[in-house]
């Protein structure tokens, strides 16, 4: 179902001019044409031909004239004047694939980007005054990607500054490899393989080598690189609705950057399945697209499309590099890794493979202020090696014994009570793993119960092998160990504070008795508090377990039977975990949530303390005779 989608913009039709004006703000060498003045397309009208680009016609009457846009050039802030020493580099096309063109701007790289409108050419008024703005004696060249629109624009724009007396060569890129070669004129589309021929062209003009010898360079780049994009989601254009195009559980292969469809729709895979794919693809002898052989060096693109998290896009590289290496034999040069071309808020990415040698490197490593290159401190990629290998891990200053801990093949009976109640306990946070997802959906990141019961399964995994049983302190430690092997996020290191605390308190005791454990407990908990600064009141975990131990502590005093003492005291646990619905959160996720849906639901981590504390409680009344 299509929704409106939200967008931090003021007006649609202004969002590609306030892009331009927050770049300047943020990148000083940048600067833009005169204030954005409108410009007419004079003799040539758009006839829509598709919804991302127009096919221009020629009409010799006057009356078609359109005013419809405005000159939005962004160049270098000292390459303006017309008496720029070096080679111009120009690209542009359509807004909506930030940081491309407008971002890569610099010295080293473009001389002058001309932003169109969203998914739009850009009008020839705005690509003559890029050319005029920032070409000297030496000439320009011009980075088109394959699309008819920037084409047409590019090349009618070219034209007129021939007349006028311009150097000016032009070079197209269409680096497509999803479709299969096509009868006609269209060719493949350009796509985020023109952000490396950008940079090889913007090197060699900083080298100072004619324009003939750019164009060149430039053209060879865009012979070597082969790019295949994936979508998982339809963009959004700014003030429109979202589309619905692709369903759940979707996915579509080959797309363009304009939110055209894909070559094809196909059922999600995992990011392995999808990589193999788009790299066969890429690399097929059967299309030629790429002169990528066994044997050749390459460097690799990993583009996001917009929406696509950094951590999912470095999942995706960490698989590229392996199998480039591996089933296709080559060896990897450089590696990018980031968003480079998107496609406005697409989630997705593309990979972008460029058969490279020593000339490639020399240009793609060379200087450049260009503020969305990836580059190094110093301005240049240094060489990667083969392959990486890890670092090893230093080894802890704290060693065990030689001899291993393993379960005891005969437990005593303090032994067998513990392993009764670690189990209890582990049990009843898988018990309600769904509530504790639930509260904490409402005051927190709704993964609390998920999170406890991946601990609680290793616990009941690992105590059958590795828990030294009739030894409770090393059991303690192991349980830590236990949820630190699985258990990310607060609550992971929260538990393993706690464990680490009681166990350094029972292995200082020479013998463990109800005493011991209430010590050990208070240890713990003042641990918690240490370091996590929550006590009670804090709508924690802390809220039903102090008020245990001061039950625990003043029932033990008074004489009572332990386990009769232990399980009243988990009836304040519970008690104190019920009576977070009521309190203003003071520590963790749920202080940014507002009273109201606070009192929607108890704190999670303290019903799941309490519930393990709970079971541990009745699980040693039910095991332990009266005295």
């Amino acid at each position: 179902m299509a929704f409106e989608a939200k967008k931090l913009i003021n007006d649609p039709n202004n969002a590609v001019t306030e892009y331009i004006e927050g770049l300047m703000e943020t990148y000083p060498g940048l600067q833009y044409l005169d204030g954005f003045p409108e410009v007419d397309y004079g003799l040539y009208v758009i006839w829509p031909f598709c919804p991302v680009h127009g096919v221009v016609f020629i009409c010799s009457d006057a009356s078609f004239s359109l005013t419809i846009g405005q000159v939005k050039v962004v160049l270098r802030a000292d390459a303006a004047g017309g008496d720029y020493s070096k080679v111009a580099v120009i690209s542009g096309g359509g807004s909506g694939h930030e940081p491309a063109q407008a971002g890569y701007v610099g010295e080293g790289m473009l001389t002058a980007a001309i932003c169109g409108d969203i998914f739009a050419s850009p009008p020839v008024d705005s690509i003559l005054a890029g050319i005029r703005a920032v070409t000297g004696p030496m000439g320009c060249l011009l980075i088109v990607t394959n699309y008819t629109g920037d084409r047409l624009y590019f090349g009618l724009a070219a034209e007129q500054a021939k007349s006028e007396g311009y150097k000016v060569e032009t070079v197209i890129v269409g680096d497509d490899c999803a479709l299969p070669p096509r009868r006609g004129i269209v060719g493949r589309r350009g796509l985020a393989g023109t952000i490396l021929v950008n940079k090889i062209a913007g090197a060699a003009a900083e080298a100072g080598l004619p324009l003939s010898d750019v164009a060149a360079e430039a053209k060879r780049a865009s012979e070597l690189v082969g790019t295949m994009g994936v979508a998982l989601s339809v963009c959004t254009l700014p003030g429109q609705v979202t589309s619905d195009r692709l369903g759940p559980g979707k996915m579509e292969l080959g797309l363009g950057i304009h939110g055209e469809p894909g070559a094809a729709v196909a059922d999600f895979q995992p990011v392995d399945i999808i990589v193999s794919h788009v790299l066969k693809e890429i690399l097929s002898t059967e299309t030629g697209y790429v002169p990528i052989k066994r044997g050749n060096r390459v460097v690799v693109m990993v583009n996001g499309l917009g929406a696509t998290p950094m951590m999912e896009l470095m999942i995706t590289c960490g698989k590229v590099v392996p199998r480039l290496q591996l089933e296709h034999g080559l060896a990897v040069d450089r590696v990018y890794t980031g968003s480079f071309m998107t496609s406005l808020d697409m989630s997705g990415f593309s990979i972008t493979v460029m058969k490279s040698d020593q000339a490639i490197l020399q240009r793609l490593d060379a200087p450049t202020k260009a503020p969305h290159w990836p580059v190094a401190v110093d301005g240049t990629k240094s060489n990667r090696p083969p392959a990486k290998i890890p670092i090893p891990m230093p080894a802890s200053r704290v060693t065990k014994s030689d001899e291993s801990l393993s379960r005891p093949t005969q437990l005593t009976p303090e032994g067998h009570i513990l392993e009764v109640a670690i189990e209890a306990a582990a049990n009843a946070i898988i018990n309600i793993k769904d509530d504790l997802n639930e509260w904490d959906g409402k005051v927190g990141d709704g993964d609390c119960g998920s999170t406890m019961h991946k601990g609680a399964m290793a616990v009941l995994e690992d105590m059958k092998k590795y828990y030294p049983l009739n030894d409770a302190a090393e059991t303690i430690n192991e349980i830590g160990l236990s949820i630190k092997r699985v258990m990310g996020g607060t609550s992971g290191i929260i538990y393993l504070i706690f464990c680490k605390a009681a166990y350094a308190q029972l292995k200082a005791s020479a013998q463990v008795t109800a005493k011991e454990w209430l010590e050990a407990l208070e240890a713990a908990i003042a641990a918690v508090s240490k370091y996590g600064g929550a006590s009670a009141g804090y709508r924690t975990l802390l809220d039903a377990l102090i008020p245990a131990s001061e039950v625990l502590k003043e029932r033990l005093n008074a004489g009572d039977d332990p386990s009769a003492a232990f399980a009243l005291s988990s009836e304040a646990a519970l008690a104190g975990a019920e009576s977070t619905q009521h309190m203003q959160a003071q520590a963790g996720r749920s202080t940014y949530v507002s009273e109201e849906a606070l009192a929607t639901a108890p704190d999670p981590g303290a019903m799941a303390a309490a519930s393990w504390y709970r079971a541990v409680a009745l699980a040693v009344k039910d095991n332990c005779s009266a005295p």
